[in-house]
């Protein structure tokens, strides 16, 4: 599926991942309508879209915890363009905090906006999908293969986004509608630094080594090529499909890998 003049809906759209997306969804022509919470950030970054790659760009500040703004996203942009053709779920946050320390309110959070904000945009958009034989597709990681030591929230999150896809994806086996689960590695982005921590406040800073993770716009490239290539399921590194690989056939062997690896953080939660 070539994407000039599709109509893409692309969630958490201000910053990081999103944003790359929207450029390069806009670069092949597409028709890209941006949502988040900040609605001045998108209208400057929908204004430079429009300038640079002469498509067009809607901003639509969308909350995805309330269910109506997600409803609404999708009114607003059939009233705006007429059709949709894809729906990128791609916002998304993060934690950092060993579950016997956290907040239960920091694990609500994530669900809120890494899984219901899928499940809500998802519900309104897909009546318009099936009409268009388009494309769903959810932005998870490879935290929703394993779970991660003090990211217990988040990696539940997106093991209920992947299992809420999987299942999407066999109910609309028939329908013509395609469904990508993507899965980046670590991605060099701000989402660690507004990850939060167990009293629910963003940590502010990164405790991995951003310089050797992939950057934004490199996730962006092969999510939109899936998306063209109508693939299944992207895992994106090497290290994230040797972990989906060892959790099959030696998960004991890969708990201990995880904990090695995460014990070596900057100020790790485990020793």
């Amino acid at each position: 599926m070539k994407l000039n003049d599709k109509v893409i809906i692309i969630t958490g759209a201000s910053s990081g991942i999103g944003k790359s997306l929207a450029i390069e969804c806009a670069k092949r022509g597409a028709i890209v309508v941006l949502a988040a919470r900040q609605y001045v950030t998108l209208c400057v970054i929908t204004q430079d879209i429009e300038r640079r790659y002469q498509t067009k760009a809607l901003a639509i500040q969308c909350d995805v915890t309330k269910e109506d703004d997600c409803s609404s996203l999708i009114k607003q942009t059939l009233a705006t363009f007429g059709k949709i053709d894809v729906l990128i779920n791609n916002a998304g946050i993060s934690m950092r905090a060993l579950f016997k320390d956290v907040d239960l309110k920091v694990l609500k959070s994530l669900m809120d906006v890494n899984f219901w904000g899928t499940v809500f945009c998802t519900k309104y958009a897909l009546p318009e999908i099936i009409k268009t034989q388009g494309s769903i597709v959810g932005v998870s990681s490879i935290a929703g293969y394993k779970g991660l030591p003090g990211r217990a929230g988040y990696s539940a999150s997106k093991f209920a986004m992947n299992g809420f896809l999987d299942s999407l994806r066999v109910e609309n086996l028939k329908t013509g509608v395609h469904v990508l689960t993507a899965c980046p590695g670590f991605t060099a982005s701000n989402i660690r630094n507004t990850a939060l921590n167990q009293d629910g406040l963003e940590q502010k800073e990164s405790t991995l080594e951003e310089d050797k993770m992939m950057s934004s716009d490199k996730v962006a490239t092969i999510i939109v090529d899936g998306i063209e290539n109508r693939s299944r399921t992207l895992i994106m590194t090497t290290q994230g499909k040797l972990t989906v690989l060892l959790s099959k056939l030696l998960p004991a062997f890969l708990d201990k890998m995880v904990y090695n690896v995460f014990a070596k953080e900057k100020n790790p939660l485990i020793r």
